[in-house]
Order: structure tokens, then sequence, then C-alpha cells
């Protein structure tokens, strides 16, 4: 009587099978986000730079004329004047952002009390509430006749200043962002701060250094990875500066004209002049510039964000 014998499957092929049945249940999970990342971006992406290759008039109908509308665009001193602002408000509002957030951080690190809770919370809390809504209530606060500084001006005699005069509403519009914005950078430095081991602190105590030292020697950084991100955040969101301007220009005098931004500019082109194609080669035009001067400063500060 023979027997037959059936040989087990090695376990290098059992694990190559666990491992691919993994992967497959890692790939069931993600693929909803992968679709809405392709439905509600990718697509568009590709669809708006579709749109920048055309020009659409009552004349002509619609044509291609390939590069053509970039080559107008980076000639716009529309587009251009629009992308001068948006890099003035990078360098006045970014610092401001960030020496608020860090000195908030650095404080409420070394709080231990109740206080810290409620300090972080009071100062999260304007990222809490919509950037429309946050706007809006600044329109009201600046208004000169039915805002509070009018009214404490008013009491005293004198007249009260226009924050949203050509002349201030650079200024007002900085102290919206700062305010809008400070509180969530906060969280991100002080979550770094909290990561440190607190025996680097201990061991500088001893060799004598103060809390200044300590702050400004060890905290910040060690920190420095998170700050990089945090100015890379700062400054994706200033180029693509939009809500803020569009919220006050309805209250602002004409100071806010609709080509204050690249975005507003290519909103105005869109809705209002129905210069579609443009409007598309302005938006693709400043997100291109956008992940150049992202990637540029990341690639500047690879050493302190450790990237290699």
């Amino acid at each position: 009587m023979t027997t037959l014998t059936v040989d087990a499957p090695p376990a290098s092929s059992r694990r190559r099978g666990a491992i691919r049945r993994r992967q497959n249940i890692g790939w069931l999970f993600v693929t909803p986000f992968l679709v809405v990342f392709a439905a509600f971006l990718v697509f568009p992406l590709i669809y708006a730079f579709g749109m920048s290759l055309f020009s659409s008039t009552l004349a002509t109908g619609t044509r291609f004329v390939g590069a053509e509308n970039y080559a107008k665009a980076f000639t716009d001193p529309l587009f251009l004047g629009g992308l001068g602002r948006v890099l003035l408000y990078a360098v006045v509002m970014i610092p401001v952002q960030l020496i608020v957030a860090l000195v908030a951080a650095l404080v409420l690190d070394t709080l231990a009390t109740w206080l810290s809770k409620l300090s972080r919370l009071l100062i999260f809390a304007p990222y809490a509430i919509p950037v429309v809504i946050g706007a809006l209530m600044w329109s009201f606060l600046y208004s000169p006749r039915f805002g509070p500084a009018g009214t404490i001006f008013e009491l005293f005699g004198m007249t009260a200043p226009n924050f949203l005069a050509a002349d201030s509403i650079f200024y007002s519009l900085v102290n919206v962002v700062a305010w809008q914005w400070s509180g969530y950078y906060m969280i991100v430095i002080y979550a770094a701060l909290r990561s440190i081991d607190p025996s680097l602190y201990e061991a500088a105590r001893i060799d004598g250094a103060n809390g200044w030292q300590i702050a400004t020697r060890i905290k910040v950084p060690m920190i420095s990875s998170s700050m990089i991100m945090v100015i890379t955040f700062a400054i994706i969101g200033t180029l693509q500066f939009f809500t803020e301007p569009t919220i006050l220009r309805s209250v602002a005098s004409g100071a806010l004209p609709a080509d204050y931004t690249p975005n507003m500019y290519a909103f105005a082109l869109a809705f209002s002049y129905s210069q579609f194609n443009y409007a598309a080669t302005i938006a693709f035009s400043l997100g291109v510039l956008v992940f150049i001067g992202s990637f540029g400063f990341l690639f500047l500060t690879r050493k302190q964000s450790g990237l290699k």
C-alpha cells in the first residue's frame, strides 16, 4: 500500500501571503480617501489646467492657445501687483504670527497650574471660529461708526480712526490673520515643547542657565523642525490670501479692489467677467508659485527640519 504525502507550503510563502492579505486590507481602508482626494483635488486640478490652455471669446469661440495665457499672466500688472502684495503680507505677517505663537507657547510651557490649560484654550479659541465669521466680527469692530472703537473715541470728543481706510487696511488685515492663526501655531509649538525631556532643563539649571538661556539655547533649537512646519503652513496660507480681504471688501470703502490678491483676482475674472480660462490660468500659476515657494523654503531649511 502506497501512502501519498503532500508537502506544506514553505513558511516564507505563507508569510508573503499574509503580508499580501494585510496590504489588500490596507488598500481597502485607504480607497475611500483616494476616491475623495481624486474627485475633489486631482481631477479639478487637471480640469483647471486643461481650461488654462484654451481661450474662449464670443468672436473667436473656444480655441487652443497653449502657454499664451501663462505668458499673459506673468506680464499682467494686476496679477503681479496682487502677488507683490501677498509677498509683502508674508514678510510682515509670518514673523508676527510666529513671534506671538512662540512667546505664548514658551510662557505656557513654564506654567504648571490650571491657568495654563485655560490660557491654551483662550489663545486657541480664535482658530476654532470660522474664518468668515471672524472676518465679519472684525469688520464690525473696525467700523468707525458702529464699532466699539468709534464709540470710545466719541466719548472723549475725538474722531475715531478709520481702520478700513486705504492707508491702514494692510495692518488691519495683519491683525485679523494674526488673531486667527497664532493660536493654532501656538498649539503646534507647544506640543513640540512638551516632547522635550525635562531632564535637559534640570541639567542646564545645574550648570547655571537661567530661564532665558534655557528658552533660547535649548527649547527653541530643539523644536526647529516644528518651527519650519509652522512657517511652511504660514507661507502657503499667506500666498493664498483670500477670505479675510474678500469679507472686509464690502465695508472697506474701496480700499480693497477686486484684484487685491491673486486669488481675489481669479475669483473676479471667473464670476464677475466670465473669463473662466484666464481665471484658471491665474489660479494654476499661483498654485505653481506656492509649490515653488514652499518647496524652496523646505529645501533651504532641510538641515533644521531634519530632511535630507
